[in-house]
């Protein structure tokens, strides 16, 4: 599928845009200035774009208000059409966060059973008991998301929940022409509504891709030929800023093995999750890393390994936020994309993975690994592809069987011969190709 030959780019719109926090209802065309932002994103070789909440909601977009409106903080369904439609011209898939484990209070199934009780023919959509109270004083009790109860969650095996979020769905690639769903919470969603989402989906489009946010546990118990097709790496996430942070490579060396190995055991040979180094819930790579010098050698691990890199909007220049600083900083709004050295590294990266077959589509083999030192093999029948770290302050000789002399660097385009061993430059990354 597409995707599996994609690099990412992650935009929170209400926090890209610069909307208020609260939805002052009050209609803005803010949405008009991601396309701003198209030449940056195609001189980043970015081929597809994850946008977190678009629709009407109550205030951060994951307590959604309305399935069917673009929030008015954004724009107008127009607007939004007429975005995908450019974004669509250039090459970039178009893939929307579909929350549907929950609703915010503002939802019009929530506001009548607030009304209504016992009456309102939505009183079956959610998970309510009439013989309790909220913490709003509604007159009756009902369950949120992981005790959040400005997010309402749904009943998903109501008939007329799931209709409303299928026919919304349809109305979305019909209208808007969008490739795809980023799943939010997909861990808590129902696993037959899954199923039947999966089936509903293959109707859509040819190739759209439902893609879980899954944090650990077993992803395939999500991934697999009746649900997702793909998820969010949480399980290498925290290893790709440790393994610098605490100068042991082993711990996402041994990560990947496990993932995605040679052995008979590993999880997951055969799976494309989205590998990421930050989010709109995480702190910013820039100020995760204790070593600035690491910054441009995790974003090479990130496109090396097996997976669909995903760079978060702002991330690329090297912006800084911290999660115990609130989601405004995380969720920044940037008056203009910002270039320098980092930006061509990941530009150089994106370009050599798109045009890659083993980085799209090999196997994994770790090859070479000490504590400040990795080299590992991404490898099909026709290209074979090695990329390596270097994370100490120190140059280190790397002897190991390469199984030829001569290989091409490509983030330097120049000629590599390992007859002597291979000198690694202090706070260095190489991605070598092979020669046959």
């Amino acid at each position: 599928m597409w995707y599996e030959e994609s690099v990412f780019y992650q935009i929170y719109p209400l926090g890209f845009c610069g909307a208020p926090f609260e939805n002052d209802g009050v209609l803005t065309h803010r949405i008009e200035k991601v396309r701003d932002w198209i030449p940056h994103m195609k001189k980043l070789g970015i081929n597809a774009i994850y946008f977190s909440p678009v629709f009407e909601s109550d205030t951060h977009g994951y307590n959604t208000r309305d399935y069917g409106l673009i929030d008015r903080r954004l724009g107008t369904n127009e607007d939004f059409k007429a975005l995908v439609e450019d974004l669509h011209k250039e090459g970039i898939k178009v893939v929307l966060d579909g929350v549907f484990n929950h609703v915010g209070r503002g939802f019009l199934g929530f506001k009548d059973v607030q009304e209504k009780k016992w009456d309102s023919p939505y009183k079956d959509w959610f998970h309510i008991s009439f013989d309790g109270n909220s913490n709003y004083n509604d007159g009756f009790w009902y369950e949120g998301w992981e005790g959040n109860y400005d997010l309402v969650k749904l009943n998903l095996r109501n008939e007329a929940v799931i209709e409303h979020i299928f026919d919304k769905i349809k109305y979305w690639v019909d209208y808007f022409d969008i490739d795809g769903l980023r799943l939010d919470v997909a861990y808590c969603l129902d696993r037959d509504f899954l199923k039947r989402l999966r089936g509903f989906a293959n109707g859509l489009k040819p190739d759209f891709l439902l893609l879980g946010e899954l944090l650990f546990g077993d992803y395939n118990q999500f991934v697999n030929p009746e649900m997702l097709h793909s998820a969010t790496n949480y399980a290498c996430y925290k290893g790709l800023y440790s393994s610098f942070n605490c100068m042991n490579m082993f711990e996402i060396i041994n990560t990947l093995i496990q993932q995605f190995g040679p052995e008979n055991w590993s999880w997951y040979r055969d799976k494309h999750f989205l590998s990421f180094v930050d989010n709109h819930d995480v702190t910013r790579i820039a100020s995760n890393l204790q070593n600035p010098a690491h910054l441009p050698l995790i974003y090479t691990l990130m496109f090396g390994m097996p997976g669909i890199p995903c760079v978060y909007y702002g991330s690329e220049w090297g912006t800084q936020a911290r999660k115990e600083e609130g989601d405004p900083a995380l969720r920044a709004s940037f008056d203009a994309p910002e270039w320098n050295d980092l930006t061509d590294h990941i530009a150089r990266l994106a370009e050599i993975k798109k045009n890659s077959e083993a980085l799209n589509y090999g196997s994994f083999r770790s090859v070479l690994l000490t504590n400040h030192q990795c080299i590992f093999e991404r490898r099909t029948d026709n290209e074979r592809i090695l990329i390596a770290i270097n994370a100490s302050d120190q140059e280190f000789t790397a002897h190991f069987d390469a199984g030829c002399g001569m290989a091409r660097e490509l983030i330097t385009d120049t000629d590599h011969d390992f007859g002597g061993g291979s000198l690694l430059p202090p706070y260095s990354s190489q991605v070598w190709k092979m020669e046959r």
